[in-house]
């Protein structure tokens, strides 16, 4: 009965750990604590935050005039220079059904998403020339996206040669980091930022499939999570509805839930409770919620910060499969903003956050360290209050704007506009990347 007991109150844990709820309750909780000047490495410039969202709000108005503002997702980079690739895999799909289109489009989004942390600033890659477009060369978020993308239509990532445009578990179990170095064109003179870690995250992803049959079916693809997430949601009746009434649909948290549970295997276990894998979620002294209920649960989560950039990224980048396929998502605020170095850096080169110890700015520092665990998770909360603040300099609703639009319109690009004007496209500060965090 006491591991009956156990096991559940690990699980509670975990689940807690996983929710977005908590991501945000906790991180309000670093940001008012550092605005009551108690924290050992930020301040808050809260003046600075209107001026923010007017950069952010004249940046959106300048990448998209109309407003029609799409979700930040990876299927932005996928557009990189202008080329419909998109277009491209969907063209080659023509002769598939709807539901095979989106598991293939999952499956590409979620491989391009795994292999999206940090390139360091030293590689590049040279996309072959087409038709209608010269060879161009991309590197950092963009370069790592076209990559993938010829990847996975070169079908690096299916076992099966007759079915090149899927990722397979079998498929996946055989990427090797000189396999994908050379898909990417790593060389002496053109290195890529932890690569062996990205390699390793994708075979842990195949056994991680391959293990839940339930969930990614047989073969065992990230794309049959179309199959069971729109099956195991109640859909609407037919009666007297309007067509978008009518439309089957998901939710959001609950398909970022699937991720985080599915996907938990894959992650370095150096973030764990016990035998259960916690992936982005580190340690900060004063990480918790008040709102918490005591007893052991309660006290197993005290001291832990949750993120869970990756999946919540990955989340954003499977909207658009499922709505192109007539699915319906909603919800979609549930998830968080995406702590990571454009959206935190952001914060910092806009004034908003300021280091204590500028001297921190030269330093190396790990994805553990206390100090980036606390700028990730102000960033989290920051994105939440300047959110409201662009929709009014933009005169949008937040119906008409989610929080996946803000990033993209946005946020994002103003944290890297400000970096290529501040450090030449560097971090504010430098974190070492192991390949699956940043």
């Amino acid at each position: 009965m006491k591991k009956i007991a156990g096991d559940a109150q690990l699980l509670s844990a975990a689940a807690e750990l996983r929710s977005t709820e908590t991501i945000r309750t906790r991180a309000r909780g670093l940001l008012e604590r550092a605005r009551r000047g108690e924290s050992a490495w930020f301040t808050v410039n809260d003046g600075a935050l209107d001026t923010a969202a007017v950069l952010v709000a004249e940046l959106t108005r300048a990448r998209y005039p109309d407003l029609k503002i799409p979700y930040h997702s990876r299927w932005r980079h996928f557009e990189a220079g202008g080329v419909d690739r998109t277009g491209q895999l969907n063209a080659a799909l023509a002769q598939v059904s709807a539901a095979e289109r989106a598991r293939a489009q999952i499956d590409l989004a979620l491989v391009s998403v795994l292999l999206d942390a940090g390139a360091g600033p030293d590689w590049t890659y040279r996309e072959p020339a087409q038709a209608e477009h010269p060879g161009h060369e991309y590197s950092r978020s963009e370069g790592l996206g076209v990559a993938s993308f010829h990847a996975f239509m070169a079908g690096l990532f299916s076992s099966d040669p007759s079915r090149p445009l899927q990722a397979d578990a079998q498929g996946l179990q055989a990427v090797t980091a000189e396999r994908l170095g050379q898909a990417f064109q790593v060389t002496a003179s053109n290195p890529l930022v932890g690569l062996e870690g990205r390699a390793a995250l994708l075979r842990r992803l195949g056994q991680a499939l391959q293990d839940q049959p339930a969930v990614f079916g047989r073969p065992a693809r990230p794309g049959h999570l179309f199959d069971m997430l729109v099956n195991k949601s109640p859909q609407p009746a037919p009666a007297e509805q309007s067509a978008q009434e009518a439309q089957p649909t998901i939710l959001a948290h609950e398909l970022l839930s699937v991720l985080l549970t599915a996907l938990a295997p894959i992650w370095p276990a150096q973030n764990a409770i016990e035998n259960i894998a916690l992936g982005d979620c580190w340690r900060h002294v004063a990480a918790c919620s008040g709102s918490v209920a005591k007893g052991a649960a309660a006290s197993l989560t005290d001291g832990w910060m949750p993120f869970h950039k990756l999946s919540q990224w990955l989340a954003y980048s499977l909207l658009e499969p499922f709505e192109w396929a007539g699915i319906r998502v909603q919800g979609l605020d549930a998830l968080t903003g995406l702590p990571e170095y454009r959206n935190g850096g952001l914060f910092l080169d806009a004034g908003v956050l300021r280091l204590k110890d500028p001297s921190q700015a030269d330093q190396l520092h790990a994805a553990s360290d206390e100090l980036i665990v606390e700028w990730r998770a102000l960033t989290v909360a920051l994105l939440d209050e300047l959110a409201p603040l662009v929709r009014e300099q933009l005169g949008l609703t937040a119906e008409q704007m989610p929080l996946a639009c803000v990033l993209e319109g946005g946020t994002w690009a103003a944290g890297r506009a400000l970096a290529q004007q501040l450090h030449g496209g560097k971090p504010p500060l430098n974190i070492q990347s192991d390949g699956t965090v940043f």
